[in-house]
């Protein structure tokens, strides 16, 4: 069966992250964010996946590859053109991209299901595959409820009680909202929904296509499940993601490395005198990083791999990316490093370079002083 994942957004939401990687890349604990979509899609029988890039596309294409490794075939669809030789990305929308590759080479010719790369899912596919065409839709979303405080940044929809589709909102502002149940970026599609999608130009499934069939009156339906959605759409929710998983609160996501002591889970290669070092758990240490005595881990905190940590500093619920170095006597509450930037889990970012702070966070591998590895 086919499927399609959407991964050519900017993910300007969860910048500064999504300037050093595409949003489908961020890691969870090491593992990318698409990733479990690849293997949720082939245990569900889905072994032909398209993937639309554009944003820092290579990243996304030399990770995932033809897909061998998971055991299922993967294709890519590049959204952009070329200057002075250089890839330059400009995303068609993912309605847009999904035609790109219709017109291309008529890839979805069956029932086919299409995911947004940014979220941890659960859901069992085949039952919402089976729901779709027992109804013979054309277009089927799986729906959530959310408090209404969230509303305006999702797709809000309203179904009549069969479940069809009656109305929907593109990121309504709270008082317009016409119900709390939203989209969840989850879809399945029949090949004639590109009817209704316009070649050759930038095109969106929520805001453009959804509203089209809805006023069409196309056979468009909605299911709202009851399964374990992660959703990575702001730098908040992904430093939440990571605590969950730390504190084992997301099924199926388990923290990688060896367990040391109950809580306390390490790769290989650490360099470490354990009984200098604080640890109140859960904290996941990466391999290859050197703690001195004196470091103080108050968790749910991670630290990638090759990282240094100097004598006395302090990370508590933080999340710090690989070859990170903290200078000694540091003190680090609830904040993401990534490269040059340091930014609050509330997404308040901090340029270490541009704040000549690169004495206080900075890149492990330019240590002169023999600490890493």
């Amino acid at each position: 069966m086919k499927a399609m994942i959407l991964a050519a957004g900017k993910g300007t939401r969860v910048r500064p992250i999504t300037y050093m990687m595409p949003k489908p890349m961020i890691p969870i604990l090491h593992k990318p964010v698409m990733e479990f979509l690849v293997e949720l899609l082939r245990e569900h029988g889905f072994n032909q996946i398209m993937i639309n890039t554009s944003h820092l596309a290579h990243q996304i294409e030399d990770y995932f590859r033809d897909g061998q490794q998971w055991g299922v075939h993967i294709g890519f669809s590049f959204e952009g053109h070329f200057e002075n030789g250089q890839p330059v990305a400009q995303a068609l929308g993912s309605a847009g991209g999904m035609r790109k590759i219709q017109d291309f080479s008529g890839f979805f010719d069956s029932t086919f299901v299409v995911l947004c790369g940014d979220a941890l899912i659960d859901l069992n596919l085949t039952q919402i595959v089976n729901f779709h065409k027992a109804k013979g839709a054309l277009a089927t979303v799986v729906l959530r409820e959310v408090d209404p405080s969230q509303v305006s940044s999702y797709g809000v929809v309203v179904t009549d009680e069969t479940g069809r589709i009656t109305a929907f909102q593109e990121k309504p502002r709270r008082e317009e909202a016409l119900s709390h149940t939203i989209n969840t970026g989850i879809y399945v599609f029949e090949p004639e929904v590109f009817d209704y999608i316009p070649p050759g130009c930038p095109y969106d499934i929520g805001s453009d296509l959804f509203p089209a069939l809805v006023k069409a009156g196309a056979p468009f339906y909605g299911i709202t499940a009851d399964f374990q959605w992660v959703d990575i759409g702001r730098t908040h929710d992904y430093w939440l993601a990571v605590q969950k998983v730390l504190r084992g609160e997301i099924k199926g996501v388990k923290v990688p490395g060896i367990q040391i002591q109950p809580g306390v889970w390490t790769g290989i290669n650490i360099r470490a005198n354990w009984d200098r070092i604080h640890i109140e758990p859960p904290v996941y240490i990466g391999a290859s990083s050197h703690l001195a005595d004196g470091v103080k881990l108050i968790g749910p905190t991670a630290i990638g791999y090759g990282c240094v940590l100097n004598e006395g500093c302090t990370l508590d619920g933080s999340l710090i990316f690989n070859y990170t170095q903290i200078a000694a006597g540091v003190t680090l509450r609830h904040q993401m490093v990534m490269g040059r930037y340091c930014i609050s889990s509330d997404g308040n970012a901090i340029d270490t370079e541009e704040s000549n702070l690169t004495w206080l966070i900075g890149d492990a591998r330019s240590n002169a002083n023999g600490k890493s590895p």
